[in-house]
């Protein structure tokens, strides 16, 4: 899919792919062999073992008890050549137990950790702190898939170092358009039909939706929303509010940064949903509603709309509501706008540098550096995308006419265990790691038909034009910002479950913005636009 980019976040696309080859890869996709005489052969020969930390992903909790049981772990170390030894913290804990583990000393030769968003001062800082390494020379002389990659993509090289020019991390890169969106609105399309209704496509025709749904078919609860652990914890990124010119979050306005919550915008949201909420169109305990009330919403039909994920919204509900209504069918609706024919301004769009994990550092104790490099640039080399991506041929997929399909294994699991299961056991295509992802994952694990549709329907935003770059404010800044936008989050959600239950009036807004300059937004504004610049530089 072909989205157009400003200049101002022109890193937020890959380079337009060459006329794909027999096999269906393009440059997006699969990094080209290293050049030649600086490529390592894998597997190679060691008698040293690495220690490796990492987060055990969630679809493997209660399948699989530790990296070492999981068959992509096991033979990513045949693949390489390199043993490891692998320390995992307790599920949900990786920050705190992290925190530990630096104060310790007793440092792993590599860390999978998202030293982007969660390390305090970001990755300058934990450099400067002595946890990891600056890598840009160890790139240069033992990398080079990465190297090439990154020469080849300089929008993306530009994003996966900080504004010094350091790369501290081997990266998770998207390398499609069609992997970056994958969240948004979701309704019931079985009820539209039986009530003579058409897809919505404005505020006014959601809010006739829901009122039909509530009166004619009866939902107790007929929008309903993830709320933990935020409130309305999936609309950062402008679900609904977006109709109204804004974002729960920073996002460039014609190049200037601007912090939706205190703009008007957010008040006429505010203002679209407490009405919604006193006339019972939305669920009333959105301000509790966790994964295990959000999905008994959406398969019981208590709810017909609500904003989630194509996998694990979609590809999770629909069964469960076929399963008691044969003719239940999930679709996605467009972001909704408030004049018919508009497009949308925004919605749901990851970064081709994802920052929301799935980097691996290399630790300043480590005593095999190379050897840690080496093994970490295999993710990047042709041979190691496949295994990545589609893992072991013959195993998890087969090459039908130049295609990497994934086998039944995986897909219709003889032991009932879901696709997401399974391909996280013989892959990391759909989570994340230190490699490029390809679009043939999304292609074959969306798979239905829904589904596939809902990433086209949900990408015709303008989102690339609004969208922050990953920019790093320095150590000093960092923490000077994580302190405000504690106290700014803090205010924001209590005043948008305040204004929506009817605890306030909405004309309380002014107060609340009010209150946000106390805590200093406009200091978090000018650090934003500080780094913004420094990256534009880069």
């Amino acid at each position: 899919m072909t989205t157009v980019m400003s200049t101002m976040v022109m890193a937020c696309s890959t380079s337009t792919p060459p006329p794909a080859s027999d096999n269906k890869t393009n440059q997006s996709q699969t990094p080209p062999p290293a050049s030649t005489g600086t490529a390592t052969t894998y597997p190679m020969k060691t008698d040293k073992t690495l220690t490796y930390w990492a987060e055990l992903t969630g679809n493997l909790v209660g399948v699989k008890a530790t990296h070492q049981d999981v068959p992509f772990f096991a033979e990513w170390q045949k693949k390489t050549g390199v043993p490891l030894k692998f320390i995992a913290p307790p599920t949900n804990q990786a920050k705190e137990t992290l925190n530990v583990m630096l104060a310790s000393g007793d440092l792993p030769d590599m860390i999978e950790f998202n030293f982007f968003k969660d390390f305090p001062g970001g990755p300058e800082k934990a450099i400067k702190d002595g946890y990891i390494l600056k890598l840009n020379d160890m790139i240069d002389k033992f990398a080079p898939n990465l190297k090439k990659y990154l020469k080849e993509h300089p929008e993306i090289d530009k994003m996966v170092k900080t504004d010094n020019g350091s790369y501290y991390a081997f990266p998770f890169i998207r390398g499609d358009d069609s992997l970056m969106v994958y969240q948004g609105p979701i309704v019931r399309q079985d009820w539209l039909d039986e009530l003579g209704l058409p897809l919505p496509q404005t505020i006014d025709d959601w809010t006739a939706m829901l009122k039909a749904f509530k009166e004619k078919k009866g939902a107790s609860a007929p929008f309903t929303a993830s709320s933990k652990p935020r409130v309305f914890n999936e609309f950062n990124s402008g679900h609904f509010m977006g109709a109204y010119g804004v974002t729960r979050d920073f996002y460039l306005d014609n190049g200037t940064i601007k912090f939706g919550p205190a703009e008007k915008g957010y008040k006429d949201w505010l203002a679209l949903f407490r009405g919604w909420y006193e006339q019972g169109l939305i669920d009333k305990n959105i301000a509790t509603v966790d994964a295990k009330a959000f999905d008994a919403n959406m398969s019981s039909g208590a709810s017909g709309a609500t904003v989630a994920n194509t996998g694990g919204g979609i590809g999770k509900w629909q069964p469960l509501i076929e399963a008691k209504d044969p003719k239940g069918k999930l679709v996605a609706a467009p972001q909704p706008v408030l004049k018919k024919g508009d497009t949308p301004q925004f919605g749901q769009r990851d970064l081709p540098f994802s920052i929301n994990g799935g980097m691996v550092a290399i630790t300043a104790k480590t005593k095999n550096i190379e050897l840690a490099v080496k093994m970490l640039d295999y993710g990047y080399s042709e041979e190691g995308h496949m295994y990545f991506n589609f893992g072991t041929e013959g195993v998890s997929y087969k090459m039908e006419n130049g295609y990497p399909k994934y086998t039944d294994l995986l897909m219709k699991n003889p032991d009932k265990l879901a696709p997401a299961q399974m391909l996280s056991q013989y892959t990391r295509s759909n989570y994340s790691g230190p490699f490029v992802q390809d679009k043939r994952y999304i292609e074959q694990y969306l798979a239905l038909q829904a589904q596939k549709d809902a990433v086209g329907i949900w990408a015709k935003t303008d989102m690339a034009k609004h969208q922050m770059p990953p920019i790093t404010p320095t150590p000093e800044e960092s923490t000077e910002f994580a302190k405000i936008m504690t106290d700014v989050n803090t205010l924001v959600d209590e005043m948008t479950m305040k204004i929506i239950l009817g605890a306030e009036p909405v004309d309380s807004f002014e107060k609340y913005v009010e209150k946000l300059k106390s805590v200093k937004l406009d200091r978090a504004i000018e650090i934003q636009k500080a780094a913004l610049d420094r990256y534009n530089k880069r």
